[in-house]
């Protein structure tokens, strides 16, 4: 049984070739189901589950990719096909420009047939070191949240049937189920547990929201996403590229939310790191090296500090290198005069050009100055050839 490599609106296969596709795919469904009912390790059966995947999609090369809220990304928790050293070490983007970011932020199968053939993804450099041009990804829930994304990758243009999609959809499921009888991991089980017990005690209606929370951001994006299509390369897509990272950097405070005595906290640093991360797997030959702190703010402190650098980043990135590319500090400093701290973002480019985005009343500077005063922080700025520096000092409120 092989899946038919054909466009769309070619000639359909067979009705004996389709049955033939189902019942190898329920077969495999119930060795997964017996795989994960005998499982005892969270890395040996995803090992093993992805092995099964692969088999019945009969394709040499497939993925589970577990989400990192600290990072912002994916690591590949299982694989086969992939060179060594890949599994549990490589990690790739999860935003919306990516297609497993698109799987695992909107929560449904993303299937590109022909990277060549579009432009609404980017490529990444681990998918071309391995000849990948085309891939189907389904989300992989635990609960109700989304885990991570089950990944299937195709050396050949090759277009994933319905009943592909399905199927991914049905093993991210199944593995799913087994991913949370085992536990994520023993740590964050503790944490969970921990927070749980504590949600009980003070406000059983936390975790809910926090989950809708999540929920709107990923309609919100998904909102977007179906707005781009409708309008040609240019302002408005560029438009709609910066409300989603702003989004995005929003979603990305949220996911850092620790319990703790009165309401939710964010570790700013880690929130910080994760930011820059996403930052960095968006663009090329632009480094972005992160120096911070350890402080707490609560989370509407945390996303206007989040939103600054974002903004401030990507004004870096749009202006202030060239073709070269070149490097971003950011810098997070604390015990600064009475209680107060320093968000620093500083690059070594040619310096800002006066258009409209780094003037004193451009959106840009508009935005950081408004987000500023939200924290009741003040905003340094300065540019010249050897580079661009913005750094707001605020009072750390928890």
């Amino acid at each position: 049984m092989v899946e038919e490599l054909r466009a769309p609106g070619g000639a359909a296969a067979s009705q004996k070739t389709e049955l033939d596709k189902v019942r190898e795919h329920v077969r495999i469904m119930v060795d997964l189901g017996r795989l994960a009912g005998e499982a005892g390790d969270l890395d040996d059966f995803l090992d093993q589950a992805v092995v099964q995947v692969a088999r019945a999609v009969e394709i040499d090369h497939a993925k589970i990719l577990r989400y990192r809220p600290d990072m912002g990304d994916f690591i590949v928790a299982a694989g086969v096909g992939w060179r060594a050293g890949v599994v549990r070490t490589a990690t790739l983007s999860a935003d919306l420009k990516s297609a497993p970011g698109r799987a695992f932020r909107l929560g449904e199968a993303v299937v590109v047939p022909d990277f060549a053939t579009q432009n609404e993804y980017v490529v990444s450099n681990f998918l071309k070191q391995h000849g990948i041009v085309s891939v189907a990804n389904a989300p992989m829930l635990v609960g109700p949240s989304v885990w991570g994304v089950l990944e299937v990758d195709s050396t050949v243009p090759r277009y994933f049937s319905q009943d592909t999609s399905d199927f991914l959809i049905a093993a991210g499921a199944l593995i799913g189920t087994c991913i949370r009888r085992l536990g994520v991991e023993p740590a964050q089980s503790n944490r969970l547990a921990a927070a749980v017990m504590e949600a009980q005690h003070r406000d059983p209606l936390l975790r809910e929201m926090q989950h809708r929370v999540k929920n709107s951001f990923q309609l919100i994006l998904g909102s977007i996403t179906l707005q781009k299509p409708r309008h040609g390369a240019g302002d408005v897509q560029r438009a709609l590229d910066h409300v989603a990272d702003r989004i995005n950097a929003i979603s990305l405070a949220h996911d850092q939310l620790e319990g703790r005595d009165g309401g939710q906290a964010v570790k700013v640093s880690d929130y910080l790191r994760a930011l820059c991360h996403s930052i960095r797997q968006q663009i090329e030959g632009v480094e972005i090296d992160v120096e911070a702190d350890e402080i707490e703010l609560a989370v509407d402190r945390a996303v206007p500090l989040g939103l600054i650098l974002n903004e401030a980043a990507t004004n870096s990135v749009k202006h202030a290198f060239g073709a070269e590319g070149g490097r971003i500090g950011v810098r997070l400093q604390s015990g600064l005069g009475y209680g107060e701290a320093r968000l620093t973002v500083a690059d070594n480019g040619r310096g800002m050009p006066e258009d409209q985005s780094m003037k004193p009343h451009g959106s840009g500077l508009k935005l950081i100055d408004a987000l500023a005063r939200k924290i009741g922080g003040k905003v340094e700025r300065r540019s010249s050839d050897q580079g661009t520096v913005i750094a707001v000092q605020f009072p750390i409120i928890q």
